[in-house]
């Protein structure tokens, strides 16, 4: 059945919903027509829903967005010496790097326990921010320098440029960017390869995690470059080719769609007997069974993808607890044949889009979650790579 849409190609209900979802809002059928803000308010609202989708590549209005469309979830107030960011003695400094897919600035922090001349190569964990975000930002709301300082490894922060995409999301959506030749796939995973080349990092404990947009991202990455990354983190993300375009990138957040696309993608795989499964790297999901940006349905997606076409796979052990600061949370661990990580599931009961654990000095963040930075770096650095062909059988692109 045709949907009636409004002058930016969206569906009237998709448009209703958001604007039912608004707090303490006046239904637009109440304002008088000739009510002069009116055109102004459904920009805005259409603005922030792309915005906060990760959808949007450039700016419907001007002046652009400059706080997340999406508020993190209210958390109790902290101690103020609690929110100052703690002093790291390591370097976080600047670079840039171009490829032929494109040119990205980035900031990699290096613990002052770096020796370049070490035998004992470091662990490299490369962070994909979430769309409006910068590599401050996600730096201070994630606290991930500081783990970096207590166990000793890299943390490179790439930037999206807000040419590639109005709200510096990652093109997880696009077709041209979920591949493993060309794109931003194809940008990020040469991005760490030079980060190997040029620092003393063991290439077999590079690992890559990301929020929302970063997270599908990521996801894409663990998928098309299964040779150069050890483990993935998803905070709040999306399976592998959960969408292909603007449309079915809404419909995938809502959860129902990324879940048929999984299942139908997993059938189709089973049916290629002569094709070889893809090498599953080690996968950590973070996800708010309260999360009304993307859906808490594309966590269990993920780790449906991750665990293979057996629906009846159960995990290893399942565990519900709560936080020290109140947010109560459900882990499932995941382990092959062998006992070996595979996949481990945090849901987050009543938590939204954000961070969980995160500091308030950045955006996206959840103080009142279980510590999402600390339990991905405690993931990672029990896993090392293994030796594999690379995707497709073909050469590092």
């Amino acid at each position: 059945m045709l949907q009636r849409s409004n002058a930016y190609g969206l569906p009237m209900s998709l448009l209703s919903r958001l604007q039912a979802r608004r707090p303490a809002a006046r239904p637009l059928s109440s304002y008088p027509l000739e009510h002069t803000d009116l055109g102004a308010r459904i920009s805005r609202t259409i603005n922030d829903a792309l915005a906060s989708a990760g959808l949007l590549r450039a700016p419907l209005r001007a002046p652009p967005v400059t706080a997340p469309p999406i508020p993190a979830d209210p958390a109790p107030a902290l101690d103020p010496e609690a929110l100052a960011p703690a002093p790291h003695p390591g370097t976080f400094l600047e670079h840039s790097f171009s490829h032929p897919a494109g040119t990205r600035s980035y900031k990699l922090y290096i613990p002052a326990s770096y020796d370049p001349g070490s035998k004992a190569a470091y662990p490299l964990v490369l962070m994909l921010h979430g769309c409006t975000q910068s590599p401050d930002d996600f730096a201070a709301g994630t606290r991930m320098n500081a783990l970096a300082d207590q166990q000793g490894f890299l943390v490179a922060y790439p930037a999206q440029s807000p040419n590639a995409n109005g709200s510096r999301c990652w093109n997880w959506f696009r077709p041209g960017d979920q591949g493993r030749a060309a794109g931003e796939p194809a940008l990020l995973a040469g991005l760490t390869r030079e980060l190997i080349a040029r620092h003393a990092v063991d290439p077999q404990r590079v690992y890559v995690a990301g929020l929302s947009a970063g997270a599908a991202m990521a996801v894409i990455l663990g998928a098309t470059h299964p040779e150069l990354y050890a483990a993935v983190g998803a905070h709040s993300g999306l399976p592998y080719r959960a969408a292909r375009d603007v449309p079915s990138a809404f419909a995938a957040m809502g959860g129902t769609h990324a879940l048929r696309e999984v299942a139908e993608e997993t059938d189709a795989q089973a049916r290629q007997a002569k094709r070889p499964p893809a090498p599953v790297v080690p996968l950590i999901v973070f996800h708010g069974d309260a999360d009304h940006t993307v859906a808490a349905a594309n966590g269990e997606a993920l780790v449906k993808q991750a665990t293979g076409a057996a629906s009846e796979v159960l995990p290893t052990t399942r565990e519900r607890s709560r936080s020290g600061n109140g947010r109560s949370y459900t882990r499932s661990v995941y382990t092959t044949a062998l006992g070996e990580p595979l996949v481990e599931y945090w849901q987050l009961h009543g938590a939204g889009h954000a961070w969980s654990g995160g500091s308030n000095q950045g955006s996206y963040t959840d103080p009142t979650g279980p510590d999402a930075s600390a339990e991905m770096v405690r993931f990672f650095l029990q896993l090392k790579r293994q030796q594999q062909p690379a995707a497709g059988g073909s050469s590092p692109a």
